[in-house]
Order: C-alpha cells, then sequence, then structure tokens
C-alpha cells in the first residue's frame, strides 16, 4: 500500500487534486483583484441564473461538513482524542456556516449566481475530500500523544483565537441593522478598529491554525485557498468602504492589521 492507507492510484490522483489545485487557487487569487466575485454587496446581473441567498449558503457549507465527515468515516479511523478534537474543530466551524449563520443573515429577497454556487460546491467537495481522507487513513498519527505535540497545540490556540475574532466580526455586522433597516453602516467596535473586513482576517487565522494542528499538505492547501480567496475580497471590501463614507477611518486595513 502506499501512503497511509491509499493505494497507488489513488495516491496519484489526491496528489494530482492538491498540487492542481494549488496551482489554480494562485490563479484565482490574482483573477480576485480585477473582478469582484458578484454575491453579498457586490451582487450584479449578468452571470447567468440565481438562487436564494440563504439557501445557497445552507447548501454548499453542508457540502463541506458532509463530504469531510464521509471522508474520516470511510477511511476507517482509529479514533483518539487528538483525532477527535481535529474532526470537532471542523464540525464546529462548518456546523456554525450551514446551520446558523445562513439564519442570522440579513438578506432577505438576496440571491446569488448558481455559476458561484457551483464553484462553491466543488471547492468544498475538493477541500473536504482532501483533509477528510488525510485525517481517516491517517488517523494513527493523530493519537492521544498528538495532544501535548507543540505544532497540534499552537494549532489549536491559533485555530480557537481566529474563531472567536471571526465569530465577534460576524455580531457586530449583524447587529449594524435594526428590524426592517437596509443599506450599509461602518462597523464600529473589535478588530474593526483596525481593519475593514476582521470577518475575513478571522477565517484566515482559523485555517491557518487547523493546518498547523493537522501539520499536513491538506490543511495548508485549505489555508492557501482561504486567503487567496479572502484577501482580493477583503481589499474590495476597504476600497467600497472608502469610497462610500466620506468619514471612513484612514487608519484601518483592509484585511491584516497594520499591514494590509
Amino acid at each position: 500500500m502506499g501512503f497511509f492507507g491509499m493505494g497507488d492510484f489513488e495516491r496519484l490522483v489526491y496528489d494530482g487534486l492538491l498540487v492542481g489545485g494549488l496551482a489554480v487557487a494562485g490563479f484565482v487569487f490574482v483573477v480576485l483583484f480585477f473582478v469582484d466575485a458578484p454575491y453579498g454587496r457586490f451582487s450584479r446581473s449578468g452571470w447567468g441564473p440565481v438562487i436564494p441567498a440563504r439557501a445557497g449558503w445552507v447548501l454548499m457549507e453542508s457540502v463541506s461538513l458532509g463530504v469531510f465527515v464521509s471522508c474520516v468515516w470511510v477511511g476507517g479511523p482509529v479514533w483518539s482524542a487528538g483525532l477527535g478534537v481535529l474532526v470537532l474543530a471542523w464540525v464546529v466551524h462548518y456546523g456554525y456556516r450551514a446551520f446558523v449563520y445562513p439564519f442570522r443573515m440579513r438578506e432577505r429577497g438576496k440571491t446569488m449566481p448558481v455559476l458561484i454556487f457551483g464553484f462553491a460546491i466543488l471547492f468544498n467537495s475538493m477541500n473536504g475530500f482532501l483533509n477528510g481522507r488525510y485525517l481517516g487513513v491517517g488517523s494513527a498519527q493523530y493519537g492521544a500523544e498528538w495532544l501535548s505535540d507543540p505544532r497540534f497545540l499552537i494549532g489549536m490556540i491559533i485555530f480557537v483565537v481566529g474563531f472567536g475574532i471571526n465569530h465577534h466580526a460576524d455580531g457586530v455586522l449583524f447587529r449594524l441593522r435594526g428590524p426592517g433597516e437596509s443599506g450599509y453602516k461602518i462597523p464600529r467596535g473589535g478588530l474593526y478598529r483596525w481593519v475593514s473586513c476582521p470577518n475575513y482576517f478571522g477565517e484566515m487565522v482559523e485555517w491557518i491554525g487547523f493546518g498547523i494542528a493537522v501539520w499536513s499538505w491538506a490543511g495548508a492547501y485549505f489555508a492557501i485557498w482561504t486567503a487567496a480567496n479572502l484577501i482580493p475580497r477583503a481589499v474590495a471590501h476597504h476600497r467600497w468602504y472608502r469610497a462610500t463614507f466620506e468619514e471612513y477611518p484612514m487608519e484601518r486595513r483592509a484585511a491584516f492589521p497594520f499591514l494590509l
């Protein structure tokens, strides 16, 4: 047998998806600086058929949760505390993203293009497979002793910090509008003091932490893709805020405090 419990052919396919996906991430990173993905405040016509935004979020985030858990399970894992914590981190994040976050959104009537939805399904399927399959077939290395490994401890601390930043930032955005209100306001409080998109910053921190805690190329793949998608998005939001609000705080950066 090849890599962990994978046969040679599956390892070839796995590595091909991993390397090919990283190459695509580089391409997407560049493109998104020139084209704002048409959802959220950048929604616009001309991108084909659309679906309700809330339904799209539920379905596409559920895919990441379902594929990941299925791939871990099919891998015949040797369950242990170390593996359990890593799986739980993924389940908590995507359980929230699929079944809580969409229903906190005040996006009544908003839509997203089927094209964007399809890209999200494709990425979430590949990402869930790469990470879930790795953990499933390589579970033996994440035994109880992994709980005291510096990589796990540092990674999970970073993950929890990122998770907290992300959720606090989301909460600020959800509270900006009162019942029946529409339009946009300047968010304030927490890391909004220094960046326009601390929700994106927090999510990037989360998956950097996860990548360190799992110490795999699959974990690094997710962290890289998260940055490739969210850094250009944060820059676009930052530019929009400055163009929309004359009083927008000049000291804020787009995604990283004091840097970008």
